[in-house]
C-alpha cells in the first residue's frame, strides 16, 4: 500500500528527531498493509546498523531491527548457540506461528511485531515466554527497561510513550538455560493464532507458564520450585485468578469460550511435559 500523506522518509535513531505525525519504521510489514491518514514523515532505524543478535555470559540481545529470518538462524537445532542455551528451542515455533512468506520472514523485525502489539505477535509470545527486557530509548536521553510482558497492554496497545523506541530485547541466562515447551492452535491451518503458550521449567525447577494470542496482553503464572510444583486443580485454579473472562480476546480467529478451554488444556499439556518427573508433583489432585 501506499502511503501517500508521508512527506518526508529520514534515516535515524535519534528519539530526538520525532515529531507529531512520525512513526518508527523498522521492516514495515504492518504499516506498509494497513495504511495510515496521519503519518507525515518515516524514521528508518534500520539505518543505525544495529547488530542483530549479540550474546555473552549473561544472556543474548536482539535488536529491536533484528528480523524474523535471522531469529529462524539462531533458532538452529543443531548450532552450538542452542546447544548452550536450550530455551532457544521456542524460537523456530515462533517464527513458524507467523504463518508469512520468506519475503514477510526477510522485513518482519522483533521490534516491530512486540510495538505492533497484536494479541498473536509470536515475537512478543517469544520474548515474554523467555523473560525478555525491552530497552526504550525515548525523547531528551530517557532510557527505561521494560519486562515485554508489561510492555504490551491489551490489543494494540502498548506502554510505550509518544517518540519512544524499542532499542533491544535481553534475553536473560536463566530462561535461556530452561527447559521449554511450545504449544499453540489456530482455526485454520494457515490461520492467525488462536491461543500460543510457552512453558519453562528453569534451572532451578521453577515453572513458569506464559498465555499469548488467547488473552488480550501476555498473562505470565511462576510457581517457585521451593513451593511445589502445580498439579492439574492448582494450575486450574491459578489461570481462574490471572485470566479473568473479560481478558480473553474476541475477533473471527477464535472466540473467547473456545479460547479460554484451549488455554486450560494446552496449559495442562505443558505442566505434563515439563514436570511430570518431579515427585512432588500430585497427579489429578
Amino acid at each position: 500500500m501506499d502511503l501517500n500523506t508521508i512527506e518526508a522518509y529520514v534515516p535515524t535513531a535519534d528519539p530526538d528527531a520525532w515529531r507529531e505525525g512520525d512513526a518508527w519504521l523498522a521492516g514495515g510489514t504492518v504499516l506498509f498493509s494497513y495504511g495510515s491518514q496521519t503519518l507525515r514523515r518515516l524514521l528508518d532505524l534500520t539505518s543505525a546498523g544495529w547488530e542483530p543478535v549479540t550474546e555473552d555470559d549473561g544472556g543474548i540481545t536482539l535488536a529491536s531491527t533484528c528480523t524474523v529470518a535471522r531469529l529462524w538462524e539462531l533458532g538452529d537445532p543443531s548450532a552450538a548457540t542452542t546447544a548452550r542455551w536450550p530455551g532457544l528451542g521456542v524460537v523456530r515455533p515462533c517464527c513458524d506461528a507467523f504463518v508469512a512468506s520468506f519475503k514477510i520472514w526477510n522485513l518482519s523485525t522483533v521490534g516491530g511485531n512486540i510495538a505492533t502489539s497484536l494479541p498473536a505477535g509470536p515475537m512478543t509470545s517469544l520474548c515474554a515466554g523467555l523473560d525478555g527486557v525491552a530497552a526504550l530509548w525515548g525523547p531528551g536521553g530517557t532510557v527505561r527497561e521494560v519486562p515485554v510482558v508489561e510492555l504490551v497492554t491489551g490489543d494494540g496497545r502498548n506502554d510505550l510513550a509518544p517518540g519512544e523506541l524499542i532499542r533491544s530485547v535481553r534475553l536473560p541466562a536463566h530462561a535461556l538455560r530452561a527447559r521449554t515447551a511450545f504449544r499453540r492452535l489456530s482455526l485454520s491451518n494457515l490461520g492467525r493464532s488462536g491461543v500460543l503458550l510457552i512453558g519453562r521449567r528453569d534451572p532451578d525447577d521453577a515453572f513458569v507458564l506464559t498465555v499469548t494470542a488467547s488473552t488480550k496482553r501476555p498473562v505470565q503464572l511462576r510457581f517457585p520450585a521451593a513451593a511445589g510444583t502445580p498439579d492439574a486443580g492448582q494450575l486450574a485454579s491459578a489461570i481462574d485468578a490471572a485470566i479473568p473472562a473479560g481478558l480473553y480476546h474476541d475477533d473471527i480467529h477464535g472466540d473467547p469460550a473456545w479460547r479460554r478451554d484451549m488455554t486450560y488444556r494446552l496449559a495442562e499439556e505443558l505442566r505434563l511435559e515439563l514436570c511430570s518427573d518431579i515427585p512432588n508433583l500430585a497427579e489429578g489432585a
